[in-house]
């Protein structure tokens, strides 16, 4: 006697399209239904036997051909059912193109008709028998939450942030209304995240520079209040590069931050975001983790691709993956965001990118406990991006199709159009539309790629890799802390000395900049400076290692 409810479904008459009534049947299987597919091009007649043959709970019906056949064929149903006693105690529901649905809804025979437009979270709800109305209450305001309604399918993300208040606030309510993503990643400009509590240091040139030009609390509850439409989508913001904890104080208060974004070295004489000295910028960021810890809200530490997109080598960001994530536990994070970020450095390739972030997933894997756990969030490398559209959105489709091999639960979307200019509302909403559009195809049915041999083997030697830079950096500060690799003032001393260095650091008095680096079929390495040869870290960090 069967224990769950069954699903029969099937494209009628001459369509053989059944893409879209497979992903329904995934997702049903996925919430706990019985799911039988009769295939493409099924007869009516052959239909209304199966059907009494199954016996189902539900009948999902597909066409997505020409809409005066779809006609015909919805008629010849509701005939049917009019004189079916058996068929009156189904349920029957119908997906198909916009005006094909339109016809299924005048016929008043459907219990529910899709066309094609519905997002995820309302075809969940109604397998739940949940209502789908837009309300706040059906779609989840935490991080956790939201991926717990929607996985294995990743919860979307995107940046956004225009030269104005003004355009920010529209953009974000077109965005929120299109029900594309879950999360509007607010990007505010430089002087902003520097200089939000001194104003009088801003530099009025540099107003909208890379984002939007909030200059007040009440900023962020326009835009806030903006995205209370649509989906209802979660809004977060990075971190500032100064005052974190005012900040993050600010931004919980305004925008109801569905994580933090921290980075645990950058935002100082690294990268020039603040004049912030090492060891103190490392402090607070610290000091910043653990505040969001505190209340229980989800941190992502920016630390792994900001090496590698100054062209570290892989084995250096698999390492400071583990220090990042290592760093917000010690901080009390219970769930922590890990950011994988692909096609960075320029060069890399499919398979040597996912041996990086295979060996990331895995070293970050060997702090999980029942006080710490992370999600997976991917996305590709702005810099990736050709300048023409179509090249970029073909790029944008083909990244997204390898970083779900990581299986993420967040899927931060970079808009096609980045390697030429900030993206505008509708180039945000297609770009999202292409990634909805690779998930639907590939969520259940890629590859296996632990028979990858080469790959397996790079991420290996990464792994092994990986740990002797962590342990370099602990044998270099045994004497001057217990625990080396969370101490400010060792790991600001292990940059300097080089043992976490990247060539681009050449020419700042604070750092190194002495590693060389080199693309190596398809993988980033260090090399040595006389031959251009493979470095490897035994050789590279010889003096910490023995």
């Amino acid at each position: 006697m069967r224990n769950k409810k069954l699903i029969l479904g099937c494209a009628i008459g001459n369509c053989v399209h059944i893409g879209g009534l497979n992903h329904f049947l995934q997702l049903a299987h996925l919430e706990g239904f019985q799911t039988i597919s009769l295939g493409p091009a099924v007869p009516l007649e052959r239909l209304f036997k199966e059907i009494k043959k199954y016996n189902p709970d539900i009948v999902a019906i597909s066409y997505r051909l020409t809409p005066e056949v779809g006609e015909k064929l919805i008629q010849q149903i509701k005939d049917k059912i009019s004189k079916e006693e058996f068929l009156k105690s189904k349920k029957f529901i119908f997906g198909g193109t916009p005006q094909v649905a339109e016809i299924a809804r005048r016929a008043n025979i459907f219990d529910s008709v899709f066309d094609g437009t519905e997002t995820t979270e309302e075809v969940i709800a109604f397998l739940r028998g949940e209502s789908h109305q837009i309300s706040d209450e059906n779609y989840p305001q935490t991080l956790v939450e939201r991926i717990e309604q929607k996985f294995p399918y990743p919860i979307i993300r995107h940046h956004f942030g225009r030269p104005s208040l003004e355009e920010t606030i529209d953009g974000v309510r077109k965005i929120a209304e299109s029900k594309v993503l879950d999360v509007i990643s607010l990007g505010t400009d430089q002087n902003a995240q520097e200089f939000f509590f001194t104003p009088e240091l801003m530099r009025p040139e540099l107003d909208g520079a890379g984002g939007v030009p909030v200059r007040k609390a009440e900023d962020l509850k326009k835009i806030f209040e903006a995205s209370r439409t649509g989906n209802f989508p979660l809004m977060r913001v990075y971190s500032g590069t100064n005052n974190l904890i005012k900040w993050a104080e600010m931004s919980v208060d305004t925008i109801n931050n569905a994580w933090a974004a921290i980075p645990l070295t950058w935002y100082s004489v690294m990268d020039g975001r603040s004049k912030r000295p090492l060891e103190i910028s490392i402090a607070e960021n610290q000091k910043a983790m653990k505040w969001y810890a505190e209340r229980n809200i989800p941190v992502e530490v920016n630390e792994s691709h900001q090496w590698s997109l100054r062209d570290a080598h892989d084995s250096l960001a698999v390492a400071t993956a583990y220090l990042a994530a290592y760093n917000a536990k010690k901080m009390g994070v219970k769930k922590y965001v890990a950011q994988f970020m692909f096609n960075t450095p320029p060069g890399t390739s499919p398979q040597m990118d996912l041996a990086k972030m295979m060996a990331k997933n895995e070293l970050i894997e060997e702090l999980k406990d029942s006080n710490f756990d992370f999600f997976r969030e991917v996305r590709a490398g702005i810099a990736h991006f050709f300048p023409d559209p179509f090249i970029a959105k073909g790029q944008l489709a083909a990244s997204s199709l390898v970083m779900l091999y990581l299986k993420p639960h967040i899927l931060h979307v970079v808009a096609y159009c980045e390697g030429d200019h900030a993206v505008y509302p509708e180039e945000l909403i297609e770009s999202c539309k292409i990634v909805h559009g690779v998930i639907r195809n590939v969520l259940d049915g890629l590859p296996d790629i632990s028979k990858d041999k080469a790959l397996i083997k790079r991420k290996e030697e990464l792994k092994n890799e990986a740990k002797l830079i962590i342990k370099a950096i602990q044998n270099f500060g045994k004497n001057l802390s217990e625990d080396p690799i969370s101490d400010p003032i060792v790991l600001a001393k292990a940059i300097k000395e080089g043992i976490l260095d990247t060539p681009h650091f050449i020419g700042n008095p604070h750092l190194c900049g002495k590693i060389k680096t080199n693309l190596i079929n398809g993988a980033w390495y260090a090399v040595s400076s006389r031959t251009g040869k493979i470095l490897k870290e035994k050789q590279r960090l010889k003096k910490y290692l023995d």
